[in-house]
């Protein structure tokens, strides 16, 4: 699932690009072919990637003229520079690179020392092509968490260094085709982004705002060997520390860098699968994406990627699509940096655009996505919602449903860690479809109609297996058996409530017994009657929180814009009002049920299974949530 950020702004970009651009005709001067197949691999390679012109840190005699945290520090001046800011409102420096110029320690730490930096915060991400988008998210994490409120990401690639004909001296100048290849394709360059918290308009753009949506990473490295690699020899047997010296290892093949071109087109195909689902899930929609950056290393792709959302049914037009490879080349986890950063500093936004962003990484294949949009600066920055906001937005605290520092006496730990568990849930649950649609306005009377078809047979279990459990209560529980009696007896007709609302709002099943649960509700139907029928089964109680915080919590946060979408009458809503308002009553009695069982079972064991059930519980409910935009067969239950 993307992590989706609230108060995270793109204040300015930059970039540094060594040397003069190096056209196709001057390469040899910098990086040599080694033999006569060496240049037809060169020709044939560079008809199809599209390069005309990259940069190279190193000279015609191959002697280093920027260290790689050089390139970093160049960019991140750049992107200071553009918008005006100074260093030392930085706290936070992320970087992203398949390589450092040391092994250790950090690039981070390297780029930070290069800039003779204040003492700040420090990450080094240590990738491919994925890795520029890592330090995106770590520095919009810092930032969104409130513990910066400047940070910022930079990615930095100087492969130049490793395509050096003298590299190959030691194999006589012969290698495979895998490692010729990427010598005609990589080069030189950084990239860095300023992030904060919004106060600033977007450097070069006055009156606006841009804001990172979401970022979404996601590695397939457990279902592919490695594609693209250096350390390794070429059949992946040996590493480069297994040879008794560098010379070895370098004589063996260990230190070059190869692609192993014939695994690439799973590498889109997933790429795109993962698009899909973005899509379907509701986190971007191609229609409304203004922008498409897409980091493809080589335009001889641009086809396959477009064939592919074409079939998918989710093509974003050609003419939305920006890209600076032609004259930047191909630098790795800098190139989206740069695109972006270049994009900016050449194109004019307006208002509600969106720059959709995609990074496929070849190493052992990850997929990379983010999402930003113009805002206009008169809009006030979103700010933390308060407990009872009307209107939720993505970033709202909807409260646990006990506040852990209010816990009676010997409760504390419980309510904390239950709250824990609510956080998760509750920031889970927030980004399902169907709380998307609602929230983003896209939630029409059918989709109502379809979420009250799999929720009526599901509230019709809540007292059948509260009775339950308490029927298995033995003698020292009669209290709370009596007390949980109470109130299954309040809610055992919540269910008819809530197929009125359903019959009010338009639905047309003339009779329960004809929906259907989804699968999320199936299982933890199955599994909340299945602990009910053992012994004192007071984790139950875990269950409860979830289940009653949910109706007091979450659903009045939502109830509000339901109404404004959904053009109903007013008895069509009756369940969700009534539960927001009940559900409180319900909740402190909860709390009584609790201290019950304290009393009798220990602490310890009674906090443990409460927690257990509310985490279990938590996870079938999401699961529930994430099947409801999902329509149903109409039929009778299982």
């Amino acid at each position: 699932m993307p992590v989706s950020f609230q108060r995270v702004y793109l204040e300015s970009a930059g970039y540094f690009m060594p040397g003069e651009p190096i056209p196709n005709d001057r390469m040899d001067a910098y990086i040599a072919p080694l033999n006569r197949m060496s240049e037809r691999i060169k020709r044939r390679i560079l008809a199809e990637n599209g390069i005309l012109t990259r940069h190279y840190a190193i000279d015609a005699e191959g002697m280093t003229q920027h260290t790689n945290a050089q390139l970093a520090a160049g960019a991140i001046r750049d992107c200071l520079r553009r918008g005006g800011a100074d260093l030392s409102r930085v706290s936070l420096l992320a970087s992203g690179s398949s390589g450092g110029d040391t092994l250790m320690p950090g690039f981070a730490n390297m780029i930070q020392g290069e800039l003779a930096a204040q003492p700040m915060e420090t990450h080094s991400v240590h990738g491919i092509c994925a890795a520029g988008v890592s330090a995106i998210q770590t520095a919009a994490q810092g930032i969104e968490l409130g513990a910066h409120r400047s940070a910022v990401a930079v990615a930095s690639e100087m492969p130049s260094r490793l395509f050096k004909r003298s590299r190959f001296a030691a194999r006589g100048y012969e290698t495979d085709f895998d490692s010729h290849f990427l010598r005609w394709m990589l080069s030189d360059g950084a990239g860095a982004l300023l992030l904060s918290d919004g106060t600033p308009a977007l450097a070069g753009a006055p009156g606006l705002r841009l804001k990172l949506k979401w970022v979404h990473q996601r590695a397939f490295s457990g279902d592919y060997p490695v594609c693209m690699q250096l350390g390794l020899t070429e059949d992946r047997a040996r590493g480069h520390l297994d040879f008794g010296s560098w010379a070895e290892a370098e004589a063996a093949g260990a230190l070059s860098l190869r692609q192993d071109i014939r695994l690439l087109p799973h590498l889109f195909d997933i790429g795109i699968h993962e698009y899909a689902g973005l899509v379907r899930d509701g986190w971007v929609d191609p229609k409304r994406v203004d922008h498409f950056l897409c980091h493809y290393s080589s335009e001889k792709f641009i086809s396959v990627v477009e064939d592919l959302m074409a079939k998918a049914d989710l093509s974003i037009p050609r003419e939305r699509w920006w890209s600076n490879l032609a004259w930047r080349g191909n630098t790795g986890a800098a190139s989206i940096l740069v695109m972006l950063a270049e994009f900016l500093h050449t194109r004019t936004l307006k208002p509600g655009e969106q720059i959709f962003c995609y990074v496929p990484e070849s190493g052992r294949f990850m997929a990379a996505y983010m999402l930003l949009e113009v805002e206009a600066v008169e809009a006030a920055p979103v700010a933390v919602a308060p407990r009872a906001a009307a209107v939720p937005e993505d970033d709202l605290v909807i409260a646990p449903p006990h506040d852990p520092a209010a816990a009676p006496e010997g409760l504390g730990a419980l309510l904390t860690e239950l709250a824990a568990i609510w956080h998760d849930y509750r920031s889970r649950v927030w980004r399902t479809p169907l709380v998307r649609q609602i929230r983003e306005r896209r939630f029409a009377v059918p989709d109502y109609l379809n979420w009250m078809e799999q929720w009526v047979p599901q509230v019709r279990e809540g007292s059948l297996w509260m009775r339950e459990g308490a029927a298995s209560l033995s003698e020292p529980y009669q209290m709370l058996a009596s007390l949980i009696g109470v109130h299954a007896g309040e809610e055992q007709n919540d269910f008819n409530i809530l197929f009125s609302d359903y019959r009010k709002a338009g639905g047309t099943v003339e009779t329960i017994d004809e929906l259907r649960r989804n699968p999320g509700g199936e299982a933890l139907n199955a599994y909340l009657h299945g602990l009910a029928a053992t012994r004192d089964p007071i984790g139950l109680l875990g269950a409860i929180y979830i289940i009653e915080g949910t109706g007091q919590r979450i659903v009045p946060a939502l109830l509000p814009l339901l109404k404004a979408s959904l053009k109903l009458p007013p008895d069509a809503f009756r369940f969700l009002e009534y539960h927001g308002h009940n559900d409180e009553h319900h909740l402190s009695r909860w709390l009584t049920a609790v201290e019950m069982v304290m009393a009798v079972e220990g602490q310890a064991r009674a906090a443990r299974q409460i927690t257990d059930t509310a985490r279990h519980t938590a996870a079938l409910y999401l699961m529930q949530f994430q099947h409801i935009t999902e329509r149903m067969p109409h039929g009778s239950n299982p």
